[in-house]
């Protein structure tokens, strides 16, 4: 057959060099291991919402992200200039990714050539706008649009001759051509295609056939599985995501405390919604079962523990929205917002979310900080300018958020009038290894709240006294004021070392009745992939918030032993959608009072995180 396809080409030598053209522009598509995009996507898609079209793509040789994120939101980046914005938008078209590229790449060259006289059919190879005489192929091209009519470009006027093609769009190309030469034929012989060699032409379609045959039952097939997508799918903008934790966790080591070995879950399922490609709504609905245990207080929280509803009640516990207003990038919560949805926290592979693919705790998660206040409010990332120059990328971030009670228009309550937490952060790089944050937090806590409690009213992370300080007065205070002062730093010792650290210095004023003085710092080692890609080792120590010093009328407290938190985990990716995680909690003089016989309290806990 080969040699009748470069007799039959002798027909014309501008088709020998097209297709010697085209042939080296297959053979280049051959070798790579992705399907072509389909150039005109922008054109026909929404393009799919993804960290990279809200932020700047984090530039090679920053510090590396943690691999995975939770559901609706995104994998921590040290790059300063970007906002943690939620992944994983599904595409608004109901295509399957490449085979609908290819499918859309295949329609257009075979409907090469059948559009004679149409309107976007090329007459002239002037009308390819990206073909000038000096390339290296005008010659065949010309032959092809003004000879033979069978090249018709694409409809903004481009030929787009320098991308690559798989070997069916050659096959379909080819196959346009060899139609048009047997139209020519039909019409009875005349014309640029002379008797001699008609012969030829029909036999190279005879030959060609099987190939064609196959394209076409490609075609076919491709277009039947767009068609029960179209039909079957749950949503051209939304795309439903979903998390189950398994948690299998005892405590060791309190000896006046009586605490059993407990199952437990949680569940998120979050639905990810965008209308322009580029901003986001997301609505997520958790339940769960995972209570505290005994005697640790919020120091033994794990981050499966927030989101327990009692008896896996469902409840809509984040419905927030992100949308890009020029260069910056805007965040808008209805409910359970917390500022780490919007404000970078460096502190990576520790860090997923309160999901379950990061550190066990709460307090290695992130610094305490990003969790005082939370509810409903806005946050905003500005890219800093002048500071660039100097800092490399850089944010400033800025947000308000209020308590539980934002949407109750009674008095000491709304937006302004009751809970809140006003935060501003800025972040930057040290050359390609170092990410760098300054955050401050001012907010005030109705009396009896917790300082550090999401918004929620309890405390997620720290000791009691750190989260109500107003719990040892005298008198009653007229609510806690504060004034939080943090630093993050990352280091990325290498590609699969990470060190990260922070540290909090909480100012708080018991209205009318004292001040505080509350203290927490950490810091971690993180081993990415580690046996396995995905997998990650962490090991991670500090001082949970405490209250260094209580002043009030009557009270003068001072803290005699600092509760130290030790933790290590190893996770474990079994597969791509299932992860496992075991590791220990050594919690060293919880409550901070060693000397109110409060032992060393030890948690291990086996975690099974699921995500779909």
């Amino acid at each position: 057959m080969s040699k009748l396809l470069w007799k039959s080409l002798i027909i014309s030598p501008a088709v020998l060099v097209a297709t010697l053209a085209v042939s080296a522009l297959g053979v280049r598509a051959a070798q790579s291991s992705d399907l072509p995009v389909a150039e005109n996507q922008a054109e026909t898609v929404v393009q799919p919402l993804t960290a990279e079209t809200l932020a700047p793509q984090e530039e090679s040789g920053k510090i590396a992200a943690a691999p995975t994120a939770p559901e609706g939101k995104t994998a921590p980046v040290f790059s300063a200039d970007t906002v943690k914005i939620p992944v994983d938008v599904a595409q608004a078209t109901p295509s399957t990714g490449n085979d609908a590229q290819i499918l859309d790449q295949i329609n257009r060259y075979s409907n090469e050539g059948n559009r004679i006289n149409s309107e976007g059919q090329v007459t002239n190879i002037g009308q390819l706008r990206d073909v000038s005489p000096g390339d290296w192929a005008y010659e065949a091209l010309r032959n092809l649009v003004e000879r033979y009519g069978c090249i018709a470009g694409y409809p903004d006027g481009t030929f787009r001759g320098n991308r690559a093609l798989s070997r069916y769009e050659f096959a379909a190309g080819l196959n346009a051509c060899l139609n048009q030469l047997e139209r020519i034929v039909d019409g009875g012989g005349s014309g640029p295609v002379d008797d001699g060699s008609l012969a030829q032409i029909r036999r190279l379609v005879q030959e060609f056939q099987a190939e064609l045959q196959t394209l076409t039952g490609r075609v076919d097939n491709l277009e039947g599985r767009v068609s029960f997508l179209e039909d079957h799918q749950f949503s051209t903008t939304t795309k439903l995501d979903g998390e189950v934790i398994f948690a299998l966790a005892d405590e060791f080591g309190l000896d006046n405390v009586d605490n059993n070995t407990v199952f437990q879950d949680r569940v998120r399922l979050t639905l990810n919604t965008s209308f322009t490609g580029q901003d986001r709504l997301v609505t997520r609905l958790a339940a769960g079962n995972a209570n505290l245990f005994n005697g640790v207080g919020f120091e033994g929280t794990q981050t499966f523990n927030l989101g327990n509803t009692g008896s896996n009640d469902v409840i809509v516990d984040w419905l927030a929205y992100y949308f890009p207003f020029k260069s910056s990038k805007v965040y808008l919560a209805a409910t359970g917002g917390i500022h780490s949805d919007y404000a970078p926290t460096l502190n990576p592979y520790f860090e997923d979310y309160d999901g379950g693919n990061g550190a066990l705790s709460t307090f290695a998660s992130e610094n305490p900080i990003y969790r005082i206040g939370g509810g409903a409010g806005i946050g905003v990332s500005l890219g800093v300018g002048p500071l660039e120059s100097v800092l490399g990328p850089s944010t400033l971030t800025l947000g308000y958020l209020a308590g539980p009670s934002a949407n109750n228009p009674a008095n000491k309550n709304g937006l302004f009038d009751g809970e809140y937490a006003a935060l501003a952060q800025l972040n930057f790089n040290l050359g390609d290894r170092i990410g760098l944050g300054f955050t401050y937090v001012h907010a005030y806590h109705n009396q009896g709240n917790d300082i550090f409690d999401l918004g929620g009213g309890t405390g997620a992370v720290g000791t009691s006294l750190a989260n109500n300080p107003t719990s040892v007065l005298l008198g009653a205070a007229d609510g806690v004021v504060t004034n939080s002062y943090g630093i993050e730093a990352a280091f990325r010792l290498s590609k699969n070392i990470s060190i990260s650290g922070f540290g909090t210095f909480t100012d708080a004023i018991l209205v009318s009745q004292g001040d505080a003085e509350i203290w927490t710092y950490g810091a971690g080692l993180a081993f990415s992939d580690l046996g396995k890609e995905g997998n990650i080792l962490g090991i991670f120590a500090g001082a949970q918030p405490y209250a260094g010093s209580i002043n009030a009328p009557g009270v003068n407290s001072r803290v005699d032993d600092l509760p130290f938190h030790v933790e290590a985990f190893y996770k474990y990716q079994l597969t791509d959608n299932i992860s496992i995680t075991p590791g220990v909690i050594w919690l060293i003089n919880p409550e901070g009072d060693a000397a109110g016989n409060n032992q060393d309290a030890v948690i291990g806990t086996l975690r099974t995180t699921f995500k779909f």
